[in-house]
């Protein structure tokens, strides 16, 4: 086996133990990107049993004094001479350098996606926690301590009172 496959069958599954799973899961939302996240799992773990599988064991040397003996060592050289003059050729990776810039360019929007995301969960979230607040006190309520939250209602308020207008 050349050394080149072995060590991306490595780094596969190098890759495989540094992929936090159960930390992205917990970040889907849609039953349809859970389907998709469980696909795409499901396909990297059968490309990495494969490489791993495949390509990370050494082929068992060939035993010639078995076949010498069975077939006779005139045929048994001429295989032996071809199968050692085989040469696996080495990969040249020519895929990886077109589509470094567009992935390095993904993950730079891909950051900007999250931290927009992050600062939308915060504010909804405080969105949320203002209106869980004001549903526990909506019963014991004024009307002057709800314009104090809101004095943008306040003024409208008074504008139409000023103005004679009163909705109809």
């Amino acid at each position: 086996m050349s050394g080149t496959v072995k060590k991306i069958a490595d780094v596969t599954f190098k890759a495989s133990k540094s992929i936090d799973w159960d930390g992205m899961a917990k970040l889907i939302v849609s039953s349809e990107a859970r389907k998709e996240f469980a696909n795409l799992r499901r396909t990297f773990d059968e490309v990495n049993s494969s490489l791993q599988t495949k390509f990370s064991q050494e082929p068992e040397p060939v035993d010639w004094e078995y076949y010498r003996k069975g077939i006779g060592s005139r045929l048994v050289d001429m295989y032996k001479e071809a199968y050692e003059s085989i040469e696996i050729p080495k990969y040249v990776d020519t895929v990886t350098p077109q589509y470094k810039p567009k992935f390095d360019a993904l993950l730079v929007e891909l950051k900007e996606a999250e931290e927009k995301s992050l600062k939308e969960s915060e504010r909804l979230e405080k969105e949320i926690a203002e209106v869980q607040e004001m549903k526990k006190k909506i019963s014991t309520m004024t009307a002057d301590e709800y314009f104090e939250k809101h004095p943008e209602l306040k003024k409208k308020f008074d504008d139409e009172i000023r103005n004679d207008y009163w909705g109809y």
